[in-house]
């Protein structure tokens, strides 16, 4: 049985949207604090042509420019020498060099830094010698990320022109609304980035391929030292016929999840014999599939690079017998023994067994590893309606009309493209960058892909021609170099155009005998009459080149859609200068293409904005947008001014509902899109007075905005004025109260708690209040004194005395260590003559808890002193209404925050607390009463741990704030998704299932990181890394940044054995905290 549950669990796949989830986490941290979470110094991509590669160069600039690369990753995309095919082995060894000499150039006095860190290159015409020695310390130290993607996409024909790596794949696309659709590169990217962890400072090599998604927990990869290492998945014996097996020793470092072991032999599309003559076959039946993944570091990644470096003599001999050199086949062999008398016999074989064939390659098998591979077209389909369907954005960055004047199906994708009125779209198509105007038909199951057609199809009309794409076909449009207009071209879904005349080759999904003899024309037409070895679509001079009406027509008769003996098209097409997929992509006008993309993306983002201007309540990312919008040549800028001139119209219409701190916001936004820093200086101001009018609307609610002047303040207070006066006067001389608190730990919910979030949407917090070393250390005394004024005293010696009263008046100096005092004193209105002009209050505060504890400390002693002075006047001190007071004294202190903390330290034990958006803002606090059992397994197992770091500021909540004015989607998102996971923490408690806590920890510690990404540090990751395998769940508290953390052991004994640990660990000076819950009130 015990066996049957480990093969079971080897055969489970990893979820794909929470593998693809953490992946994009950790990238974009990465980016955005590459110091913390180191990223790669360099991203190589390979090119077929030096014309792809300055399309890549463009595509990876786009990738910066979005935040998907960081600043410092160094960026070229190489194209094989002279554009000649040189195999994938070759290829890899030229683009090491070229980035070699790349470096080593940025490295030189003369170096231009303008562009430094992206580029295409080639450095073919570099004759001068770099000595290797210094090319190779160079190289040895980074960490490089090669993608190849030079390849033909002959199978994925439309994806040709882009690059397959760089075709459309709407996963996660919801997340982001605003921002571009993703693509496989973006994606392929995320899952690199955790790849880069197991690394750590030794300099290597990543290789992947960009037709592969492989989505697994690169997180716990594990790569041998001084070695190779290719990552293999079990795959079934029929999938691995058609490719590449590894045949891995039997021996090896079995984990739960993975197994590394040496490579015993290399086999290619191998038969079921020859894998049991090979013992390649597993336990299970399977065997390890090649997934294109290869790891390269230390010393073998020092031997690659002096090849690298040397290889110029063997890329030109490849070159001149033209032969190529494959990757996975020649390569890799070099570090398996078993395959070196073979590799002898290969183009560069010698070389490679000499230079490379000292160390070893070993097999990192990642069983839950789902591997998605986009070779044909239909396999796009097939991830986009399958497995993935569920992540799939299927209306992204799109201009789609009405349901009443168009027939769209609603699982068709329609992504960075504009529908006109009367289009019809099909089940599961995926229409992409395009423009199709009205009239126009469009099957199920079909990709249309840089299609632009003309608003009236130019001189035809309508009512006489209406072009339809039939099911099951891709239709798309390349630009020519040298050519006006752009070419259409198509083919069907199920079409290989390498599949050959005579052998099952077909044209729009019927065999080529059918195509020529229903449309009368023959082969020669197509091939010429000289002997062509392969007859197939890829050579076949098939698409003609006319003006697009013509084309129009032409295609739907090549389709079979018009009569197919119209002698009329058939001459036309005769006489037309016709092109072949293979010519068309050596003629391609990447330029011309690459414009043309990037207009039409910032047209639809234009349109977004209009739209949100015009009839909206401003509910996009305008600042996002007009980042697209600025890439448009000329207009762009121009374009924003517009927008900026609609600014006084949309506040007018909206000022009832729009809050101003969000109007002033989009105002903000394009000042600085018009780069008119002036007035978005003087704007800044105005949305943070807004945010702060705001919230005091919400949260002083029957309080007036100066308490010591306002006529209503006083007259609503005048009775407990009167009241508190009577209790002193009977016995001031013996009134003394002191107020003990415990200080709070947040479990999941925290930002949703504070304005103006609070004020605008649904937020909940979990959190529990707790002791520290079996005592309430927040606190305050507060006693009367019969001598008039005031006195205050702090727990860090500091003493003021106070006897004119007309001095607490806001706003308060921020280094002032007694604002919070003379708050508590305004808003319970005891700063009144009646009540201390016959006596006097001695107020003394103190907080046990070290300084950036994270803990609500503030607020949490804020709640204590003002509990005290209503206790000793007579007032409600109920925790409702000493909450609702702690909110208005935040808002005179000017610290702002949310309502959590006061909540964590008033209300005793475990509790969710519900905010309601509103004026006044409305709490619900649900304490959850917890069983003896959760209690006791809850102090077993959580540790409370002074980090001693000092927490970092980074004006963290001015940043937070100002994403969530612009509408940051991946913040909202991100906000929404903490508010979720308290509410599923909730249950998981009343379950007493931590385990599932602990997983809600882990979740909402990396959203917390997506919110802002300096909220840990070094130290805190260094300290949760060497907890981990003790933990299911840790978190910094509060808004992190230092302070204490939360780590949640697996079980009770591994909670004892961490706090050992962590105790004898002289790289941790921490200090773990004796706590227990406080459940009582009268402690």
């Amino acid at each position: 049985m015990e066996s049957q549950s480990r093969r079971r669990s080897a055969r489970a796949k990893a979820d794909l949207a929470e593998t693809l989830r953490k992946a994009w986490y950790h990238s974009r941290l990465s980016v955005r604090d590459p110091r913390r979470v180191p990223t790669w110094d360099a991203i190589v991509l390979t090119a077929a042509s030096p014309e792809q590669a300055e399309l890549y160069h463009w595509q990876l600039s786009r990738a910066k420019r979005m935040g998907r690369i960081a600043p410092s990753t160094i960026t070229l995309a190489v194209p094989d020498p002279h554009g000649q095919r040189i195999g994938s082995g070759a290829a890899t060894l030229n683009a090491i060099l070229a980035l070699a000499k790349h470096l080593h150039h940025l490295d030189s006095p003369v170096a231009d830094s303008s562009n430094c860190n992206s580029s295409s290159t080639s450095y073919e015409s570099s004759n001068n010698e770099i000595p290797l020695l210094p090319l190779v310390d160079l190289m040895g130290k980074k960490h490089i990320l090669l993608l190849h993607a030079g390849g033909d996409s002959k199978r994925v024909p439309w994806a040709n022109p882009m690059g397959k790596v760089f075709l459309p794949l709407p996963y996660l696309a919801a997340d982001d609304p605003d921002g571009a659709v993703p693509l496989l590169f973006d994606h392929i990217l995320a899952i690199a980035s955790c790849a880069r962890k197991a690394f750590r400072n030794e300099g290597g090599l990543f290789i992947m391929t960009g037709d592969v998604l492989p989505c697994f927990d690169a997180f716990s990869m594990v790569l041998p030292e001084d070695s190779a290492c290719i990552v293999t998945v079990p795959i079934t014996l029929d999938i691995a016929s058609n490719h590449g097996v590894i045949v891995a020793s039997k021996s090896g470092f079995p984990d739960e999840k993975c197994l590394v072991s040496l490579v015993d032999n290399l086999l290619q599309k191998p038969s079921v014999e020859e894998l049991v003559e090979h013992q390649a076959l597993l336990d299970d039946g399977r065997t390890l599939l090649d997934t294109g993944i290869i790891a390269v570091k230390g010393r073998a990644w020092v031997d690659l690079v002096i090849l690298s470096c040397s290889s110029q003599p063997l890329i030109s001999g490849l070159l001149e017998s033209k032969k190529e050199m494959s990757l996975y086949e020649d390569l890799v062999a070099a570090w398996v023994p078993a395959k070196h008398e073979w590799l002898r016999t290969r183009p560069l074989g010698e070389e490679l067994v000499a230079k490379l064939g000292k160390q070893k390659m070993f097999s990192y098998c990642a069983y839950d590893l789902l591997f998605l591979h986009f070779g044909t077209s239909s396999e796009v389909l097939d991830h986009l309606s399958g497995t993935g369907s569920g992540l799939v954005g299927r209306r992204h960055m799109c201009s789609i009309p009405a349901t009443t004047v168009s027939d769209i199906a609603a699982s068709a994708i329609i992504v960075s493209s504009k529908i006109s009125p009367g289009v019809s779209i099909g089940e599961d198509s995926l229409i992409y960058d395009s423009s199709i105007s009205s009239g126009v038909q469009i099957g199920s199951q079909s990709i249309v892909v840089g299609v632009n057609v003309p608003g009236a199809q130019s001189t035809m009309a309508l009512n006489s021609f209406r072009f339809m794409l039939p099911d099951r076909h891709c239709l798309w449009e390349v630009p020519l170099v040298g050519c006006t207009e752009r070419v259409i071209v198509y083919c069907g879904l199920h079409d290989n155009p390498k599949n050959s005349l005579s052998k099952d080759g077909t044209f729009c999904g019927k065999p080529w005998k059918k195509v020529l003899d229903d449309l009368g024309i023959q082969d020669t037409d197509l091939w010429g009459s000289k002997e062509v070895k392969d007859k197939c679509l890829w050579n076949a001079k098939i698409f003609p080149v006319r003006h697009y009406p013509e084309m129009l027509q032409l295609a739907s008769w090549l389709m079979g859609l018009s009569n197919q003996e119209d002698e009329t098209l058939q001459l036309l097409w005769r006489r037309s200068h016709r092109i072949s997929l293979e010519e068309l992509h050596r003629s391609i006008d990447f330029s011309q293409m690459w414009l043309g993309s990037t207009n039409h993306q910032a047209d639809l983002a234009a349109g977004i904005v209009t739209a949100c201007l015009n009839f909206g309540l401003l509910g996009r990312n305008l600042s996002q947008l007009c980042e697209e919008i600025l890439q448009k040549e000329f207009t762009g800028v121009q374009m924003c001014k517009e927008f900026l001139s609609l600014c006084p119209k949309f506040q007018a219409q909206n000022s009832q509902i729009l809050p101003k701190s969000r109007a002033h916001q989009v105002h903000l936004d394009l000042l600085r899109a018009c780069n008119d820093e002036r007035m978005a200086s003087e704007m800044e101001h105005k949305v943070w007075a807004a945010v702060a009018d705001e919230t005091a609307s919400a949260v002083r609610y029957g309080f007036k905005e100066n308490l010591l002047e306002s006529s209503s303040w006083h007259s609503t207070t005048l009775h407990q004025v009167n009241s508190f006066d009577g209790a002193l006067n009977q016995s001031f001389q013996t009134r003394k109260v002191t107020v003990e608190l415990p200080v709070r730990v947040d479990f999941v919910g925290g930002w949703s708690d504070t304005p103006p979030w609070s004020l605008e949407r649904f937020g909940c917090v979990l959190n529990m209040a707790i002791t520290l070393k079996n005592l309430l250390p927040i606190g305050t005394t507060i006693e009367t004194t019969t001598t008039t004024g005031l006195l205050f005293r702090d727990d860090a010696g500091n003493e003021l005395y106070i006897d004119d009263f007309s001095s607490i008046a806001p706003p308060f100096d921020s280094c002032d260590p007694f604002r919070l005092v003379k708050s508590a004193l305004l808003v319970t209105g005891v700063v009144n003559e009646k009540i201390l002009q016959s006596t006097g209050l001695k107020i003394k505060t103190w907080a046990n808890v070290p300084r950036g504890s994270g803990l609500g400390t503030s607020s949490i002693l804020s709640a204590a002193v003002v509990k005290g002075l209503l206790q000793i006047t007579g007032g409600d001190y109920s925790n409702e209404n000493v909450t609702r007071l702690v909110l208005v004294l935040e808002q005179l202190m000017g610290t702002g925050g949310g309502w959590q903390d006061q909540i964590g330290g008033l209300y005793p034990g475990i509790k969710f607390t519900a905010s309601f958006p509103g004026i006044p803002l409305r709490l619900q606090v649900i304490p959850l009463l917890a069983s003896p059992q959760l209690i006791k397994e809850l102090q077993q197992r959580l540790l409370v741990v002074f980090t001693g770091q000092v927490r970092l500021a980074h004006q963290v909540l001015q940043k937070v704030v100002t994403r969530y004015l612009q509408r940051d989607n991946l913040l909202v998102s991100s906000i929404r998704r903490l508010v979720e996971l308290a509410k599923i923490g909730r249950e998981a408690l009343m379950n007493c299932d931590l385990d599932e806590l602990g997983d809600i920890m882990l979740e909402a510690w990396r959203l917390h990181q997506e919110l802002d990404p300096y909220c840990s540090n070094e130290f805190v990751d260094k300290l949760f890394a060497f907890s981990d395998r003790y933990c299911c769940g840790y978190k910094l508290v509060g808004a992190g940044g230092g302070g204490f953390a939360l780590l949640l052991a697996r079980t009770a004994e591994s909670a004892k054995e961490l706090r050992l640990l962590l105790t004898e660990n002289s790289d941790f000076d921490v200090e773990i905290y004796d706590w227990k819950i406080f459940l009582d009130n009268h402690f």
